[in-house]
């Protein structure tokens, strides 16, 4: 039990919004999406709906972004953004061939996700992302008191996300 007085003073803390650190939030999870492929291919994504995807265009150009696994898993990797979200159909990679291909002709988990020509409004969206350091989702890194969120991408101005922050970057070794 705590003193009512205190009780106070924690739930006002809680509510201080700090300045935003410029490290975004990303959320990582899902059906058909797949962690060696994001990895991979160099992307993090959303769809299903618009609530899923919009938040993807906050992502700015070399913003750096903490992926987290959503239920419990954990902060997964580290990148940086190369270009802004496009739908899935949009999104070229080289198919190990020196190929350019649409992400969506491989045969990927990824690939089983709505495309925009077949649903504009349950399109999946990818964000092109240069890695800085990931870990395989058995290594995930997680922490009592880590920040999480519901939102596909965040600029979270929480005490939580900058120790969030502070912590990962000690655990993945950046600067």
């Amino acid at each position: 039990m705590i003193d009512p007085g205190q009780a106070e003073i924690i739930i006002e803390e809680k509510r201080v919004k700090l300045p935003w650190n410029g490290e975004y939030y990303v959320s990582f999870g899902g059906e058909h999406r797949n962690w060696d492929e994001a990895c991979k291919y160099g992307f993090i994504s959303a769809g299903g709906g618009s609530w899923y995807s919009r938040t993807l265009s906050i992502l700015e150009l070399r913003g750096r972004i903490w992926v987290n696994m959503p239920g419990g898993i954990g902060y997964v990797g580290v990148g940086e953004v190369l270009e802004s979200a496009v739908p899935i159909d949009d999104f070229m990679v080289d198919d190990g061939r020196g190929n350019k291909v649409r992400i969506s002709s491989l045969d990927l988990e990824i690939s089983k996700t709505n495309t925009y020509e077949q649903n504009p409004e349950k399109a999946e969206y990818l964000v092109r992302v240069e890695w800085i350091k990931t870990v395989p989702v058995n290594e995930a890194i997680k922490e009592k008191g880590f920040f999480g969120n519901q939102n596909s991408a965040a600029k979270p101005r929480a005490k939580k996300w900058v120790h969030t922050v502070d912590r990962l970057k000690k655990r993945f070794g950046i600067n």
